[in-house]
């Protein structure tokens, strides 16, 4: 089995969805490490705020298959992959890491995804795995969030 750590998020609906696609994953792959949920502004656009978490499984899927897989949840969420890159979603969800693979391959599935420089993907990782060394970086996520430069900044958890 594989240890795949996911950020979630979504700014249309976004305590359903969430709470949903939430329970998609419970449902497919069991017992889940969950992150708070966080209120945060949307990046790379103007939109509705997003909420954002984090949750690590355990998969005996290889990432691609994954991958493949969370497409279609976001797909029987709404996801509108015809709109621009960075745009309102009802359901976002990318694999951050998976064990301590690296992958540069076809089409957006890098991994570790770089994303993870942003605190909405970073500080729900650290909150949930924070002894988690990211690949080609050597750091754990604690080492890394505690190095940010907006850890000090609020973010609102939202209970979900």
């Amino acid at each position: 089995m594989s240890r795949a750590c996911l950020s979630l998020g979504s700014n249309l609906d976004a305590e359903t969805n969430l709470r949903s696609g939430i329970e998609a994953l419970r449902e497919r792959f069991g017992e889940i490490l969950l992150s708070s949920a966080y209120r945060t502004r949307a990046v790379g656009f103007d939109g509705h705020d997003f909420l954002n978490a984090a949750a690590a499984i355990e998969t005996d899927m290889d990432p691609h298959a994954l991958n493949a897989w969370l497409h279609a949840l976001e797909d029987a969420h709404g996801r509108d992959r015809s709109g621009p890159r960075y745009g309102d979603r009802s359901l976002d969800i990318d694999i951050v890491l998976f064990d301590d693979r690296i992958l540069d391959g076809p089409g957006h599935l890098r991994i570790p995804r770089p994303e993870l420089r942003h605190a909405f993907v970073l500080r729900p990782l650290a909150e949930i795995v924070p002894d988690m060394v990211v690949p080609g970086d050597g750091r754990s996520l604690a080492e890394l969030w505690n190095a940010h430069p907006d850890r000090h900044l609020p973010m609102d958890v939202v209970p979900l």
